[in-house]
């Protein structure tokens, strides 16, 4: 009986093994199977017969150990990008160079991983430069080198440290003796002559608006005819002239596409961080996450654009109104061709908004296709299913370039795409708060700074796909979007009542959209997420340290308008988290005269309020001893508030009708004021 070799088993590659604990570090053990092929007794490799798959031939399976570190002390970790076993962990290095900064600054890790420079030679010995080289030039000393020059191209900004950069003077003088020849010395010292050429000029740019921030510490000095160089070009020219959609809709989706690529491809990836955005409405935090916000307020400006061009002239008749909003859709149609989700992604958000999507009588007057492109566009960025939807057209828009025919021509390749951000920021503010820094034993949590890495190589990834656009600046164009009415969104309400009054009979209206900005967004999504991470389990929920501050929004009126009859169906505005599962993350600001500042915090079905209350003042870095002094209150749509008693479970209690935002106040007769501390 003849065996076959065309059914194989089904036997996963890797296998999770456990975990074992070394010299105060804990490794993930998995075990990697590999195939290869065994012949029959007589196909010896000194036989004549070729190597074919005959009756006798048999698989053989090779399982290897994989050891990987999960979590360490900070010596640990730096040891292990100098003596670690990068086949084995090919990940460890780049994880750990992209989210170091979460956890140390980057002058200690130098500290700890450049070694002392060797004793001078006596008076008198002379060693060649070659045989010296080798003599001190061990395996430490080259894995320290590959990691810095790997750091040196990867992540420049971690060496910006005016006015004396010091920490990149340490690294050129370990390479000087180390490496005088190599490429990495070069690097070094070639970014120290650029840092030291650039402070003035970049100085300059960190004190302006953040409108076109670029990356503090990079030689970025932007190109004459890039969008940002042309911006003191646009300020010299006349306000009066042609409005934005006096352009053709090619002309204006083209250059949003090329403002987008810019400022995205200048994100640093480290300021996406959830630790780190999470921190930019603090007080003193003006200049954290500059790039990042630079991609918030372009943003805002092309939702503010699409608001002020439909609702600026109070004046307009429905028809002409509706020709304004077909333009638009056209643009945004535009965007998605150009595979720029994040003006698509503005444009729609002001077209949902409740002061255009109230216009019964303009969308009325739209003709049957527009309203379809819109519904398709619109179903993009469901809300469904963690935006599942948006989420597999990207990846399939990225596959386009992985399955590219073989030999195909870079430029024959599509550019792009450039996501919404706000999809990466959501995700990893999320893991930043489903799981702790810390775990027992003051061990860094470096699994957790995988899975971040893991979202931060993502974003490069598509960074530098950005680079293939190839579009032209066009002033006027860019003249127009500087100057175009930006309304308020009270503005933009009001305005909206004056064209079309609202119908007092009937007394049923949909909830006002009122976070139509990125970072509005980001606050309203997060409190519909789950508490689980993307590939982990939360742990401690008190021990996460991420927070999203919004600005307080300006409270709608109390009369709201009907529901139209003509606009097409949109995602709209979504409610709050539901309780489909045993946590949610919920967002928790302090009743003071120090802002609308937030913290988020995971929400289980075990916490009663008196937890809750602790950990949130603990995210306040409030004094613990006065956390009986507090009342939790959870806000309810119409200004209206919802006592959490003091011995209820909070997962029970809340209301599953209201979004997850709750405020700690001080109880009547309390003994001391809250003061909140900045660190």
């Amino acid at each position: 009986m003849e065996r076959t070799t065309s059914k194989e088993l089904a036997l996963a590659p890797l296998q999770d093994w456990g975990e074992e604990t070394e010299d105060g570090a804990v490794y993930s053990v998995s075990l990697r199977r590999q195939r290869s092929q065994r012949l029959s007794p007589g196909a010896g490799p000194r036989g004549t017969q070729a190597p074919s798959p005959g009756a006798d031939t048999f698989l053989h399976y090779r399982t290897s150990k994989v050891r990987t570190l999960r979590a360490a002390r900070l010596e640990r970790l730096v040891r292990e990008l100098v003596s670690g076993d990068r086949e084995q962990d090919p990940g460890f290095v780049p994880a750990f160079l992209a989210t170091h900064r979460a956890f140390v600054p980057t002058a200690r890790v130098l500290d700890l991983l450049l070694p002392p420079p060797p004793p001078p030679l006596p008076p008198g010995v002379e060693i060649k430069k070659t045989e010296g080289r080798d003599l001190t030039f061990n395996n430490n000393l080259r894995a320290v080198v590959s990691v810095l020059g790997s750091w040196l191209r990867d992540y420049p900004q971690d060496f910006w440290d005016p006015p004396a950069h010091s920490d990149l003077g340490s690294v050129c003088t370990f390479l000087g003796w180390a490496a005088p020849s190599g490429a990495e010395a070069r690097e070094a010292e070639k970014l120290l002559g650029d840092f030291l050429k650039n402070a003035e000029p970049q100085q300059e740019e960190e004190e302006r608006s953040q409108t076109w921030a670029g990356h503090p510490g990079v030689a970025q000095i932007p190109r004459p005819d890039s969008p940002v160089g042309c911006l003191e070009e646009v300020e010299g020219l006349v306000r009066e002239g042609p409005e934005l959609l006096d352009f053709s809709v090619d002309d204006v989706a083209e250059q949003l596409t090329l403002m987008d690529a810019e400022l995205f491809s200048r994100v640093r990836p480290f300021e996406c961080l959830g630790s780190v955005w999470s921190q930019r409405d603090r007080p003193g935090a003006t200049g954290t996450a500059s790039t990042v916000r630079a991609t918030v307020t372009q943003f805002n400006t092309v939702t503010g654009c699409v608001l002020g061009s439909v609702l600026g002239s109070p004046g307009l008749a429905a028809p002409q109104r509706a020709q304004r909003l077909e333009k638009w859709i056209r643009i945004a149609q535009r965007c998605r061709e150009l595979r720029n989700f994040s003006s698509l992604r503005a444009i729609l958000s002001a077209l949902q908004s409740n002061p255009i999507y109230r216009l019964k009588r303009s969308w009325g007057a739209l003709s049957r296709e527009p309203l379809s492109t819109f519904r398709k566009l619109s179903q993009i960025f469901s809300d469904e299913n963690n935006h599942l939807s948006s989420r597999e057209i990207l990846s399939q828009e990225e596959a386009t370039e992985e399955n590219a025919p073989p030999g195909s021509l870079p430029s024959k390749l599509p550019p792009g795409p450039i996501p919404y951000l706000g999809t990466f920021l959501t995700d990893l503010v999320m893991l930043d708060t489903a799981l702790p820094d810390m775990l027992e034993g003051d061990l860094i949590n470096f699994e957790k700074r995988r899975k971040e890495w893991e979202i931060l190589a993502h974003i490069q990834q598509l960074q530098r796909r950005c680079q293939s656009y190839c579009l032209s600046s066009h002033l006027p164009i860019l003249a127009a979007l500087r100057t175009q009415r930006q309304l308020s969104e009270e503005q933009s309400y009001r305005i909206s009542r004056v064209i079309e009054p609202p119908a007092a009979s009937c007394p049923s209206s949909p909830r006002v959209r009122r976070r139509i900005s990125l970072t509005k967004r980001l606050s309203a999504k997060l409190s519909r997420e789950r508490g689980s991470s993307p590939g982990g389990s939360p742990r401690d929920p008190s021990s996460s340290t991420s927070s999203l501050s919004p600005v307080s929004p300006p409270s709608s009126p109390r009369t709201r308008d009907p529901p139209p009859s003509s606009p097409p169906a949109s995602p709209g505005p979504q409610g709050p988290s539901t309780k489909g599962s045993e946590a949610c993350v919920v967002r928790v600001s302090i009743d003071n005269d120090h802002g609308n500042l937030y913290r988020s915090i995971l929400l289980t079905s075990q916490d009663k309020a008196p937890s809750v209350v602790q950990r949130a003042l603990e995210k306040h870095n409030v004094a613990q001893p006065w956390a009986q002094d507090y009342q939790l209150f959870q806000a309810l749509p119409g200004d209206r508030e919802l006592l959490i008693p003091d011995n209820a479970n909070v997962f029970y209690a809340m209301s599953p009708a209201a979004p997850g935002d709750f405020v700690l106040r001080r109880k009547e007769g309390a003994r001391r004021t809250t003061s909140v501390s900045p660190a």
